[in-house]
Order: structure tokens, then sequence, then C-alpha cells
């Protein structure tokens, strides 16, 4: 008989749950249809960390592309410039 009493009262947990589903109940669908977007974009966008690594990666390919051209140049330059030849 107890339990007729029991189960008819809700705990304040119960009451806060239903308070919040009719809560999401009442957004609308471009509300959630936001909500939704919202969410994949900030999942799907570049963090710091993939930039800094992108941009180190193009600076390293310069620096390769820099040195490769600088000693084949001064190579060069060395070889034309002996002192015997004058």
């Amino acid at each position: 008989m107890g339990r007729k009493d029991a189960s008819t009262s809700r705990t304040p947990v119960d009451q806060y749950r239903k308070q919040i589903g009719k809560q999401d109940y009442k957004k609308t669908r471009p509300m959630l249809r936001a909500t939704r977007l919202k969410a994949e974009a900030k999942k799907t966008a570049l963090g710091v960390k993939e930039v800094a690594l992108v941009l180190a990666a193009i600076l390293v390919f310069l620096l390769a592309f820099y040195a490769f051209f600088y000693l084949n140049v001064s190579d060069e330059v060395d070889l034309d410039l002996d002192p015997d030849e004058n």
C-alpha cells in the first residue's frame, strides 16, 4: 500500500527531467538545426596545431629550396673566379 503513494509522488529529479524535456521540445526545428551545424563546424574546424604544422612544412620546404640553389650558385661562382686565370 505504501508503494502506490510513493509511485504517484515524483522526486525532484524526475520533475527536473520532465521540465528539461519540455524545454527541449519547445525548441523549433531551425534552432535545433543551427545547434547541430554549430557542433559539426566546431568538430571539423582546423586547430592551431594543424595550421602551425602546415606553416612549418612550407617554411622547411622554402629553406631547402633556397639552400639548394644557394649551394649550386656559390659552387659555380667559386669555379669561375680562379686566381690562376689572370
